[in-house]
C-alpha cells in the first residue's frame, strides 16, 4: 500500500524525515590566520584558481578542478585542523609529491600510518601524502586510478 504525500498549506513537504538539504549547492570552508599568505600559497604554489569574495568581507574562494568551491576565511585565533581539510585526487602521487616538493612544499612524516622518506603512505589503500598550508591546515594528494 502506498500513499501520496503532498506539500502542506505553506508549500512545505510535511513528510517526517524529509531531507530539506538534498538539492542545496553546499560548499565547504575552513579558517586560516592570514588570508594574504594563504592566497599566495594556494595560487602561486599550488596553482589553484583563487578569487576574493568582496561581499563577504574579502574572504577567499578556491575554485577546484571538480567545479566545487571552498570558502577560506580569516580567524585571528585560528587553530589548525588535526585532520585533512582538503584532498586533491591525482593520477600519480609520486609525480605530484616531486612537483610540489620542487615548489617548496614540505610533506609530513607520520609513524601511523607510516610514510616513506618522501612523505608518501604506502601501507595499504591508495597512495597518499599530506602537507600543510601556511596556517597549518592539513591537505593531501591522493592517488586516483
Amino acid at each position: 500500500m502506498s500513499s501520496v504525500l503532498s506539500p502542506g498549506p505553506s508549500g512545505q513537504d510535511n513528510r517526517k524525515g524529509s531531507i530539506v538539504l538534498s538539492d542545496s549547492p553546499a560548499f565547504s570552508g575552513f579558517a586560516v590566520n592570514d588570508l594574504e599568505a594563504a592566497r599566495g600559497f594556494y595560487s602561486d604554489t599550488l596553482g589553484l584558481r583563487v578569487s576574493t569574495v568582496p561581499e563577504m568581507g574579502g574572504l577567499l574562494r578556491l575554485h577546484l578542478g571538480s567545479g566545487a568551491e571552498v570558502l577560506v576565511y580569516a580567524k585571528p585565533d585560528h587553530v589548525p585542523a588535526t585532520f585533512t581539510v582538503l584532498n586533491f585526487p591525482v593520477p600519480d602521487v609520486e609525480k605530484a609529491v616531486d612537483q610540489l616538493t620542487e615548489r617548496g612544499v614540505p610533506f609530513q612524516s607520520y609513524e601511523d600510518p607510516p610514510t616513506d622518506e618522501k612523505g608518501i603512505m604506502r601501507a595499504g589503500g591508495p597512495l597518499i601524502a599530506w602537507f600543510t598550508d601556511p596556517a597549518g591546515n592539513v591537505f593531501s594528494v591522493i592517488q586516483q586510478d
